[in-house]
């Protein structure tokens, strides 16, 4: 089964080649990958480093507060990030709080032993999903530690079902699952993985950390003045039509943010023409302008979302209508109402929020603006609904904690 995993890895890195003549994401992955291997021989050579990887943007987030724990604790380490998408790569490229970053090499044989060879880890941590057998296997035989950080596992997974038995005997090779909940240790125990901690996300120590930075913006301030304001944030299409629908109900007490997950110039102008009867400004255009003027403001940078939710009295996190759901989190614990669309099954956080009425699920515009009106006609219900949102991250932070406090033990 290895062999045919490694032989689809290498059909998968010519599906990335020929998708790069096409699809400036996959150009990117496919021109970063070549410079991984350059980056690594000239960065790692006589250091100690402990190697963080995630898929994308926001599973960094989930590792980024144990890089800043272990930091504190054990200044003498380097800290390699690696990344599958583009997403999060492009964004964090040069980042201060990363020692030394790139694309991870594609998971063949040959590659993993390279990238081990020039790397040699004190220790690997994987975030959540990031499960690449070669490298599994590799790291396993050369007796790195390696660990998996706020893990969350489905019975639908692979690793559960007969036929997914092989890689589930790989799994068994790990140091240790960080998992987020009971269910996700359950079902690793019914494969014989015992070394597990239910540590919970170390998402909520991310985003509280944010949160106590009580940073002001400037312009945000001018934009919201005395206003009400609705932030959408990853927002897709779909997210965006919903509140087009809404707006006008609102816009007397309420301005509105966007964040887009995409930032190009054809999104951006899609945002615009959905609110061409609005007074519409971006956030690249502002200088010069008078904020206050402007009732819908389009957030077309990267970086600012979860510093921006801090002005918002209700958010709306995208993605849940087409990809899949954001972060939620980083408005929740500023404690306020969230609202996303109808595919979060997948998202355990969501799934609380829900259960607990601070968050709410919808299908429609007109399910988003029957609860908005519930908001504005009874504030004891929106408060109630505010205090439910900032309880729930802080009755969960502490994931960090957890995980060093083991990891320290043993390879430290």
């Amino acid at each position: 089964m290895r062999f045919l995993y490694t032989v689809f890895i290498h059909l998968y890195n010519f599906g990335i080649a020929v998708a790069a003549l096409f699809n400036e994401k996959a150009k990117l992955l496919y021109q970063g990958r070549k410079q991984s291997f350059r980056i690594l021989q000239e960065q790692c050579a006589d250091k100690k480093i402990v190697w963080l990887h995630a898929a994308s943007l926001g599973e960094y987030e989930q590792g980024k507060p144990l890089i800043q724990k272990l930091r504190t604790l054990h200044p003498e380490l380097t800290f390699l990030v690696t990344f599958f998408s583009p997403s999060g790569y492009e964004v964090k490229k040069n980042d201060k709080d990363i020692d030394i970053v790139c694309y991870l090499p594609s998971d063949t044989p040959r590659n993993v032993r390279k990238f081990l060879k020039i790397v040699q880890p004190k220790a690997a941590f994987f975030v959540k999903y990031e499960y690449w057998y070669n490298y599994i296997h590799q790291i396993s035989n050369l007796q790195i530690p390696l660990y998996y950080l706020s893990a969350i596992f489905r019975p639908s997974q692979y690793f559960f079902k007969s036929y997914g038995q092989w890689f589930a005997r790989q799994l068994q090779r790990c140091t240790h699952f960080f998992v987020q909940n009971e269910t996700s240790a359950k079902l690793l125990q019914s494969i014989g993985i015992e070394q597990v901690t239910i540590a919970g996300d170390t998402r909520f120590d991310r985003v509280f950390a944010i949160a106590q930075q009580n940073i002001t913006l400037d312009f945000m301030d001018e934009f919201k003045g005395d206003s009400k304001l609705l932030i959408v944030g990853s927002s897709w299409q779909p997210d965006e039509q919903v509140v087009a629908r809404i707006f006008s109900d609102f816009k007397t007490d309420y301005k509105l943010v966007f964040a887009p997950h995409l930032i190009d110039k054809e999104h951006v102008n899609g945002i615009k023409s959905l609110f061409s009867n609005e007074k519409v400004i971006c956030y690249t255009e502002k200088e010069g302008a008078n904020l206050a003027d402007f009732n819908v403001l389009i957030i077309d940078t990267i970086g600012l979302l979860s510093k921006i939710y801090r002005y918002a009295d209700v958010a709306m996190v995208g993605g849940a209508f087409v990809t899949g759901l954001h972060n939620t989190l980083e408005a929740a614990v500023f404690g306020i109402p969230v609202f996303f669309g109808p595919h979060y099954s997948k998202f355990n956080e969501a799934i609380e929020l829900v259960n607990r009425k601070g968050g709410f699920s919808i299908q429609n515009a007109d399910e988003m603006r029957l609860i908005m009106k519930r908001f504005e006609n009874a504030p004891e219900y929106y408060r109630e609904t505010c205090r439910i949102c900032a309880d729930f991250v802080k009755e969960n932070l502490g994931a960090c904690d957890k995980i060093v406090e083991k990891v320290s033990k043993s390879i430290f």
